[in-house]
């Protein structure tokens, strides 16, 4: 059989085709689509670690004063079924689902069947967002990881369950990256110079889950509301 003699430069260049290649299956967006459960998370301190490795939240004064004070049983704003605000419907029991396609990402939380858009198409964050429960999102990709900046909270909200506080200065940084078919690590960087002295980091993993979300309302069946047990709750008038 005659035996073709290839160049040297043609093998070379066949080495790049193919190291090329692997590099833009590699850089390309990760597909992130499907339903999700990450673990309770009642209490940010509990599961992960700030950015120094110490599992004391650095707050302020002003952010030391404002978590000793707070009583849930009389102020806690979901018991009147107001949005949990972003961090807080991340960390509850319930799934969501990553609607993924175009220039955008959509989290769908089945906590009160709450939406969260975010633009993945470069676009920076305004400069002056308008004050909402759950902020204005920008999205990047870096690699297969998803990069979440939210800024523009009321400061209404509390961060977990048991009441971790923040202001409207909050400054959330949530990361997601698909480690295989049915997990994504998943972290969430807390930055508010107002209540904490620097940032700190929590980290877990997302699991895939089967079926669809499911109908959930708040007000249905409510005992505490329909019997008065929880309070009128109303917007904090005082700022930090």
């Amino acid at each position: 059989m005659r035996q073709i003699s290839r160049p040297r430069h043609f093998y070379a260049a066949t080495a790049l085709l193919t190291l090329v290649f692997a590099a833009s299956l590699a850089a390309q967006k990760a597909d992130l689509s499907g339903v999700w459960q990450g673990p309770y998370v009642p209490d940010m301190t509990r599961t992960g670690r700030n950015q120094t490795g110490e599992p004391a939240l650095p707050f302020t004064p002003a952010g030391e004063k404002d978590w000793k004070s707070y009583d849930a049983a009389n102020g806690d704003y979901t018991g009147a079924c107001l949005p949990f605000g972003l961090s807080r419907s991340v960390n509850a029991p319930n799934p969501f689902q990553i609607v993924q396609g175009g220039d955008y990402v959509a989290f769908l939380f089945e906590v009160n069947n709450w939406f969260h858009s975010v633009p993945t198409d470069g676009r920076a964050m305004p400069k002056d967002p308008n004050p909402q429960w759950f902020g204005t999102s920008v999205g990047r990709w870096d690699g297969d990881t998803l990069i979440v900046e939210t800024r523009g909270f009321n400061g209404w909200t509390r961060l977990d369950t048991i009441g971790h506080p923040h202001s409207d200065q909050l400054h959330l940084t949530q990361t997601f990256r698909r480690v295989d078919a049915d997990h994504i690590a998943y972290t969430v960087t807390v930055d508010d110079p107002v209540i904490y002295t620097r940032p700190w980091k929590n980290e877990r993993v997302l699991t895939r889950q089967k079926g669809e979300l499911i109908e959930y309302s708040c007000e249905e069946n409510n005992k505490d509301l329909r019997e008065g047990h929880i309070k009128g709750w109303v917007p904090p008038t005082a700022k930090h």
